[in-house]
């Protein structure tokens, strides 16, 4: 028997249906082992480096199965995923599992294989070129994440004492914070100006009752007088085509998608959050309908490349067709590796769901039409003003701009890539044209536009912040730490962002500015290539970092962030009042606090402070039970938080909102309704000291298949299993199958 392990189970599912009975295939499901919580026990600094790693909480019996069923192989196989925290998860299941250690790095019988899309014919190549732990690759995200941890605990423990309990920095997140607040500043700072816009409606009188064109005038005036004048002179005059000018062009294709471009265009053209593209084309990946969805590089392979002129042939025809390669966006790019294709190119829709095939066919499109002709596209400028008569010494002109294709290529396979174009009727310099209407439209310039998640993705791959790998998790490390909120598609910074940022930007600005980020990127990649020493690098960049850190340790408390705007007054004693930061974002703190603790909302209004109830904190038993005011209203809750996170729980409430179904886990509490800042979910009543928990309404039923807990279901999905690994809890799926 022949074991072969890859990370995800519906992974595991494609590649059995392609291999023998003689093989076995089962997943770790992600990483087996990670860093501990605690960071004093996590990095041996002065040995080295040295991360001491434990298994990850539930992976205990995925470690025990894999363990049992290498005993019984003939030959282990790493297949996990051809990047580097494939590679690592492989060392670390090798690791954890026994098959390898330090003095025994490989063996005979355990071996690596990769492939970048999951078909038969992939995975049987794969097969044939075994080789061993690419430790260059292991230990570069080893680095990756031993600096990640390093930086966000010191940074993070620094900002706790100077600024608020439980905020925290990364050495990704913090630039892209960064990047978004100096946005946010241009946007504060800028000063709008007023300005008309002129625009006339005309028609060829030629054409009787044809096409209304709309034309701008070529300047925008500030004076409302020179506006008057203008629109007075079109209406009296006679207007004519002054001006044609006729340019040929060629629209090239665009580059096979690399991660950040997929990212890009499905948050452009479908709405979604980078890391909701990044899970479909994960799904799509495992499936076998897609290669690998984390690359840089734009390369297609020759295979792929003769299965899209077959393609273009058969569906637009052989004049349609002229291979093409691209220039590489990243100077470290993985030649080696290949654009994000279908694995199949004859295959034009694809996918489980409605999601799936939106991804699949934004993928198929852009592959395919990134090997055909470029479109040929005329692009036509005419000019138009009042002819004789006019009093102005200087009328301003007229324009609009159209085009027509003159030949679609590559826009015949991707509609959605081509224009909007204006068609102009046939118009010769002084035709005659017809006024319709001239009017203005009173204007004011506006700032620079936020940061969309595309528009971010597209800001951090310029300036070579963060790698394919980590666009989606750094934009989801931003939203869940509550420094920015998307507002219409926008990235706004939160009130607690900017005060990080701004901490960081004073304190930090090197270790947070874009060079330095993007140089240590270069590091990481060079220990991937095996150009640098994983020990080198770490101590380059932490024995300057810690010292600089240190060196921070006696600024200031940063907890008063100005004086109160409007000259507010404290509501409890009169006395003045000051900006802080508490966790719904900043507020008016009297400046005698804590002898006073009147405090005022940013707008002024007046929030209630703390009531001691009088009673003992039933848990530390040292601090007092307290009243507050918190974001879903008042609550009840030990004075000594954050030291101690008892909170009371109101009886009356806690039985409305039971379901009255046993935890699972406990089997002490029940099941209760509560609110979060994503919705609603079910957690057990024992909270937080069992912290089991379901995001639908549980019906009391048990599964089926595995025993585990049943939600209640929707309109369109019926009642389902609460356990993820289960086939019940994809009840369509598990019908589809059967």
């Amino acid at each position: 028997m022949k074991l072969l392990i890859v990370e995800s189970p519906s992974k595991a599912k494609t590649i059995e249906k392609y291999l023998g009975s003689d093989f076995r295939v089962v997943a770790s499901v992600g990483h087996v082992r990670d860093l501990p919580k605690s960071n004093k026990a996590a990095i041996d600094v002065p040995g080295g480096f040295i991360p001491h790693y434990e298994v990850t909480k539930g992976k205990e019996k995925v470690i025990a199965q894999i363990k049992s069923l290498a005993k019984k192989a003939d030959e282990v196989l790493l297949a996990t995923d051809p990047d580097r925290e494939g590679e690592a998860i492989a060392w670390h299941v090798a690791q954890a599992c026994g098959l390898t250690n330090d003095k025994r790095p490989t063996t005979d019988n355990v071996k690596r294989i990769v492939f970048h899309e999951i078909t038969k014919e992939a995975v049987e190549e794969a097969l044939e070129h075994p080789r061993e732990i690419d430790q260059s690759l292991r230990e570069a995200q080893e680095a990756r994440r031993v600096l990640d941890r390093l930086v966000g605990y010191d940074l993070s423990g620094l900002i706790w004492k100077k600024v608020r309990y439980g905020l925290s920095a990364g050495r990704v997140q913090s630039p892209a914070l960064r990047i978004i607040m100096e946005r946010e500043r241009e946007i504060r700072a800028f000063k709008p100006v007023t300005f008309w816009t002129i625009t006339a409606e005309l028609q060829d009188p030629s054409t009787g009752s044809g096409q209304v064109m709309i034309f701008t005038c070529s300047i925008e005036p500030t004076d409302k007088k020179e506006v008057e004048k203008i629109i007075k002179e079109g209406r009296a005059g006679d207007w004519q085509v002054t001006d044609i000018k006729e340019t040929r062009v060629a629209r090239a294709p665009r580059a096979p998608f690399i991660t950040s471009t997929l990212q890009q265009t499905a948050s452009s053209r479908l709405g979604w959050s980078p890391s909701r593209t990044m899970s479909i084309a994960q799904r799509l990946y495992e499936a076998g309908h897609i290669t690998y969805m984390r690359t840089d590089s734009t390369n297609l392979g020759a295979q792929a490349v003769k299965q899209i002129e077959e393609v273009v042939e058969k569906r637009f025809g052989a004049d349609y067709f002229e291979p093409k390669t691209f220039a590489k966006k990243s100077k470290n790019a993985q030649e080696a590796h290949e654009a994000i294709r279908p694995t199949h190119l004859n295959v034009e829709m694809a996918g489980a769901n409605d999601e799936q095939h939106k991804l699949y066919r934004l993928i198929w499109q852009r592959t395919v039409a990134s090997q055909m002709k470029s479109a040929e596209v005329m692009r036509t400028k005419v000019v138009a003003n009042v002819g004789q008569g006019s009093t102005l010494s200087e009328m301003p002109d007229f324009w609009l701009n159209g085009s027509r294709i003159l030949f679609d290529g590559w826009l015949k396979a991707d509609p959605a890539s081509a224009s909007e174009d204006v068609i102009l009727p046939k118009l010769l310099a002084k035709d005659p044209l017809k006024l319709l209407a001239i009017d203005s439209t009173e204007k004011e310039t506006e700032p620079p536009t936020r940061y969309s998640e595309a528009g971010l993705i597209k800001e951090l791959e310029k300036r070579g912040i963060g790698r394919p790998s980590t666009y989606a998790s750094i934009i989801k490390t931003l939203d869940d730490r509550g420094y920015v909120e998307k507002i219409s598609k926008a990235l706004h910074p939160t009130d607690t962002g900017d005060v990080v940022s701004s901490f960081l930007e004073e304190n930090f600005a090197t270790y947070i500015s874009d060079s330095f980020t993007a140089d240590m990127e270069d590091k990481l990649d060079d220990i991937a290539n095996g150009s640098r020493t994983y020990i080198k690098t770490l101590s380059d960049f932490y024995t300057p970092f810690l010292k600089e850190l240190k060196s921070k340790d006696k600024i200031e408390k940063q907890t008063n962030l100005g004086k109160a705007p409007n000259g507010e007054k404290c509501p409890v004693c009169g006395g003045d009042m000051i900006i802080k930061l508490g966790k719904g974002g900043k507020f008016l703190s009297c400046e005698k606090f804590p002898d006073c603790q009147g405090a005022r909302t940013i707008d002024g209004k007046e929030l209630a402070g703390p009531k001691d109830t009088g009673e003992l904190c039933p848990k530390c038993g040292k601090g007092n039970l307290v009243t507050r005011e918190g974001k879903f209203g008042m609550f009840t809750a030990c004075s000594r938080f954050p030291k101690c996170k008892f909170v009371k729980k109101d009886e009356e409430q806690e039985r409305a909102n039971s379901t009255g179904v046993e935890c699972p886990e406990c089997k002490k509490g029940y099941l209760s309704e509560r609110r979060g800042r994503f919705g609603l979910f079910y957690s057990c009543s024992n909270y937080p000291d069992c912290k089991f928990i379901i995001k639908s309404k549980p019906t009391g039923e048990k599964c089926h298949i595995c025993g585990a807990l049943m939600m209640a279901g929707t309109k369109t999905i019926p009642d389902r299993c609460s356990d993820k690994s289960c086939p019940n809890h994809n009840p369509h799926k598990l019908e589809k199958s059967k």
